[in-house]
C-alpha cells in the first residue's frame, strides 16, 4: 500500500475488486503507519513496513503492466543478489565503501541468495527505463534490510543509502544485464538437467520396447516395418542433439559488461573496479565469469540473449514434434493408431464418459507455442535497441526467464506423468505388421520388384496376407520367409543395437521455481 501526502500513488481498489496503484490527490494514510521518502521528483509516504521504497513506489504506478512480479522470477532475484554482492566486495576492496557498509550489504545480499525478502520484489517484470526500477527496488530492499541489521529504521537512508552506497560504482546498464544473464544461467543449468532426465527416459523405453516390431511411416502412409523401440530410441537421441546447444549458451550468458556502468565508459567507477568485481562474481557464482572485451558494444549488444532463446525454440519446437507423434500413437484407442498407450491422467469429457485424453503432451505443445512466440518477442526487442543501450531488456529478461523454466517444467512432467508409464499394445502391432503390404519390400531382393509389387497389388484387394500369397505362389519357403521377415531384419538391427543410453544424471542442481 502506498499513500502520499500530495499527489502520487496511493491502492485503490477497482470496480471488479482488484488492487489498483494510481495518482491521487492528497490521501489520508487511513491508519496504516507510513514513512515519508523522497527523491529528485518531491516526497512520497510508502508502507513503514516495506522493504522497498519511494522509486518502487513511482514505478508501481507507472508500469501497471503484469501482475506477473519479479518474485515469480526467482532467478533474477538471486542473479541481482550476487551482482551486488560482487559488487560491494570489489568497492571494499578499492577502498569506496567502509568495510562496515560493504560487509552489511554484502549479509544482505547472501539472504536475497537465499531466498529471503523475494516477496519484496513487488514489481512487474515488464517496465520501461531498462531496467532501472528493478534495479532501484533491489537497492532499496537491500538498503532497508541493511538499515535494519545495523539497528536504524528503514527509509534512515544517511547511514545506509541506496544509491550512494549499495548502487556504487554500478549503473543500471551494466547491473540489469549481468544479473538476468546470471538468471538465465541457472534456469538453463536446471532445464539441462531435466531436459537430459527426459531423454534418458525415452532411451529406457527404447530398451523395453526394443523387439516390438510395428508399422513405419512417412506422410502418415504406411511404410516399412520398423521396431517400437526404434522409434523410442529416435525420440532420445533427438532430445540428446540439443544437449550441447543448450549447454552452450552458458559460456556466453557468462560474459558480462559489469564496470561499463552507464555506457560502457565505466564512468564513476574506479578503474580497478571492473577486474576486481569480476574475481568476486566469479568465486560466488562458480562460473567462468569474464569481463567483454568491448564494454561500449557489450552495452548496447542483445545478441546472447537471441541466441539463447534460438535454442530454447528449437528444443521446444523438436519436443513439440514428438509430443505431436505420441499423440497420433495413441490415438483411438479403437478408431486410430491405438498403438501405445499413454497413462490416464483425467476424466477426458464432460459429456463422454470414458474417453480419456493425452493432456500431457498437449500441455507441452502449448509451451512449445508460447515459447515460439516468446522467441519473437526477444528477437524484436534485440531489433529496436537504439545506439548505446536497449532499454527493452526487461521484455527480453521476462520472456526467456518464462520460456527457460515452462521448458524445464515441461520436460518434468512429460516425463513423470507421461512417458514413464507409456505401454505398447502389442497385439495391435502384431496384428498391423502381418497385414502390413510395406513388409513386401524386404522381400525384393529375393523375388524381384515387379513380382512383389504384384503380392503388394493382391494383399491390398484382400486376397491375403504378404507372407500368405509368397508361401501359396511358391516364392520362398517358409523357414526363408521367417528369417526374411524377423524382427532384427525388418528393422534393419539387432535388438539392441541403435537403442540410445545416456550416462546418468550428476547435476546437483535445485529445483524448478
Amino acid at each position: 500500500m502506498v499513500h502520499t501526502t500530495g499527489p502520487g500513488p496511493s491502492l485503490q481498489e477497482g470496480p471488479d475488486g482488484e488492487a489498483r496503484y494510481r495518482l491521487v490527490p492528497g490521501e489520508d494514510a487511513k491508519g496504516v503507519p507510513m514513512r515519508l521518502e523522497k527523491d529528485s521528483l518531491g516526497e512520497l509516504e510508502v508502507p513503514a513496513d516495506a522493504y522497498w521504497g519511494i522509486h518502487t513506489a513511482r514505478a508501481l504506478v507507472n508500469f501497471p503492466i503484469t501482475r506477473r512480479a519479479i518474485s515469480n522470477y526467482p532467478d533474477l532475484i538471486r542473479g541481482i543478489a550476487r551482482v551486488k554482492q560482487a559488487a560491494a566486495r570489489a568497492n571494499k576492496d578499492i577502498g569506496a565503501l567502509s568495510a562496515e557498509k560493504a560487509d552489511i550489504i554484502d549479509q544482505v545480499c547472501e539472504e536475497l541468495w537465499s531466498g529471503a525478502l523475494h516477496d519484496q520484489f513487488v514489481l512487474g517484470a515488464v517496465q520501461g527505463g531498462a531496467g532501472t526500477s528493478t534495479n532501484m527496488c533491489a537497492n532499496e530492499i537491500i538498503a532497508n534490510r541493511g538499515l535494519e541489521l545495523m539497528g536504524h529504521q528503514k527509509g534512515q537512508y544517511e547511514y545506509l543509502h541506496p544509491i550512494d552506497d549499495v548502487n556504487r560504482s554500478q549503473s543500471t546498464n551494466d547491473v540489469y544485464p549481468t544479473a538476468i544473464k546470471l538468471g538465465m544461467v541457472l534456469g538453463v543449468q536446471r532445464l539441462f538437467e531435466e531436459h537430459q532426465l527426459l531423454a534418458q527416459s525415452f532411451a529406457q523405453k527404447g530398451l523395453e520396447f526394443q523387439s516390438i516390431l510395428k508399422v513405419g511411416r512417412t506422410q502418415l502412409q504406411d511404410a516399412v516395418p520398423m521396431t517400437l523401440g526404434q522409434e523410442f530410441g529416435g525420440f532420445a537421441t533427438t532430445l540428446r542433439e540439443d544437449h550441447d546447444r543448450i549447454k552452450e549458451t552458458i559460456p556466453f550468458l557468462c560474459e558480462i559488461n559489469l564496470g561499463a556502468t552507464a555506457i560502457g565508459t565505466g564512468i564513476t567507477a574506479d578503474p580497478r573496479y571492473p577486474e576486481i568485481v569480476r574475481e568476486h562474481l566469479a568465486t560466488l557464482t562458480g562460473l567462468d565469469i569474464r569481463t567483454a572485451p568491448d564494454l561500449i558494444e557489450a552495452t548496447s549488444d542483445a545478441g546472447v540473449f537471441m541466441t539463447l532463446s534460438g535454442t530454447l525454440k528449437r528444443a521446444a519446437v523438436k519436443l513439440s514434434k514428438i509430443c505431436n507423434d505420441l499423440r497420433l500413437l495413441s490415438s483411438g484407442p479403437q478408431a486410430g493408431l491405438g498403438e501405445i498407450t499413454l497413462p490416464a491422467r483425467q476424466a477426458g469429457s464432460s459429456i463422454m464418459p470414458g474417453k480419456v485424453n493425452p493432456v500431457i503432451p498437449e500441455v507441452v505443445n502449448q509451451v512449445a507455442f508460447a515459447i515460439i512466440g516468446s522467441d519473437a518477442t526477444v528477437t524484436a526487442a534485440a531489433e529496436a535497441g537504439q545506439l548505446q543501450l536497449n532499454a527493452f531488456e526487461p521484455i527480453i529478461a521476462s520472456s526467456i526467464l518464462q520460456s527457460v523454466v515452462w521448458l524445464t517444467n515441461a520436460c518434468k512432467t512429460l516425463r513423470v506423468n507421461c512417458v514413464e508409464g507409456i505401454t505398447a499394445n502389442e497385439e495391435r502391432l502384431h496384428q498391423q505388421v502381418e497385414a502390413s503390404v510395406g513388409v513386401v519390400t524386404a522381400l525384393t531382393p529375393y523375388i524381384g520388384y515387379s513380382q512383389a509389387a504384384a503380392i503388394a497389388y493382391e494383399a491390398l484387394a484382400g486376397v491375403g496376407t504378404v507372407r500368405e500369397l509368397v508361401i501359396a505362389q511358391g516364392l520362398m519357403d517358409e523357414a526363408e520367409l521367417e528369417r526374411v521377415l524377423s524382427p532384427e531384419r525388418l528393422s534393419g538391427l539387432t535388438l539392441t543395437t541403435g537403442v540410445i543410453t545416456l550416462p546418468p544424471v550428476d547435476l546437483d542442481e535445485e529445483e524448478s521455481d
